[in-house]
């Protein structure tokens, strides 16, 4: 969670390095599937700044405003994502229908592909606890109130019901079972978090 300006320059220096961008920049117009989806987590992580560290009546008037722009990316990309859930190193693979419970919690170094969904199971208002450099391929479920491992990949259209304690593995399936011991190999240069903490 962001709870300083020093922690805000982190998270954004940890997501760049993680969607493989070269400048900080935003381009005026943007032509490329990834300037829109940093320009998307640029705003999310302002708003975390905002909502976290900054008190008083006008903060609280640009926080408002900044909820309202981030409302309005959510709309248009379907990238719905609120506020402290995600670590530093967030990677975005593409535009498209993204939906995470508020309550769940995820680390550092964390890859979401399209049509990934983190909810509840109607059992219990509880939801996942996922932990750093996990992979979550196209069509993700992860459902109810469960821990996933560091290092975990969950392969295309898995529905995960419970835990994956085992670090470094694939799980697959619905619903999910191991089927690797293989887990998630990030490259080094796309490590947002550890490359960017070294830096500051």
């Amino acid at each position: 969670m962001i709870r300083s300006k020093e922690d805000y320059k982190l998270y954004l220096e940890a997501d760049r390095i993680s969607l493989g961008l070269e400048g900080k920049r935003i381009p005026l117009i943007c032509t490329e599937e990834r300037h829109v989806i940093w320009k998307h987590q640029r705003l999310l992580r302002k708003l975390e700044y905002y909502t976290n560290c900054k008190k008083g009546f006008i903060n609280k008037v640009y926080r408002r405003l900044l909820r309202h722009l981030y409302f309005r990316s959510q709309v248009k990309t379907a990238i719905n994502i609120p506020v402290n859930v995600f670590g530093p190193g967030l990677s975005i693979a593409h535009i498209g229908p993204i939906i995470i419970n508020s309550k769940a919690k995820v680390g550092a170094n964390c890859r979401l592909h399209v049509s990934t969904n983190i909810g509840m199971d109607g059992r219990e208002k509880e939801v996942a606890t996922i932990g750093d450099n996990v992979y979550m391929s196209i069509g993700t479920k992860i459902i109810g109130n469960i821990n996933i491992a560091d290092g975990v990949v969950i392969g295309a259209n898995s529905v995960v019901t419970r835990s994956v304690d085992e670090e470094n593995i694939t799980v697959a399936g619905a619903p999910a079972k191991k089927i690797s011991s293989n887990g998630n190999s990030f490259p080094s240069n796309r490590k947002g978090y550890d490359i960017a903490k070294t830096k500051m």
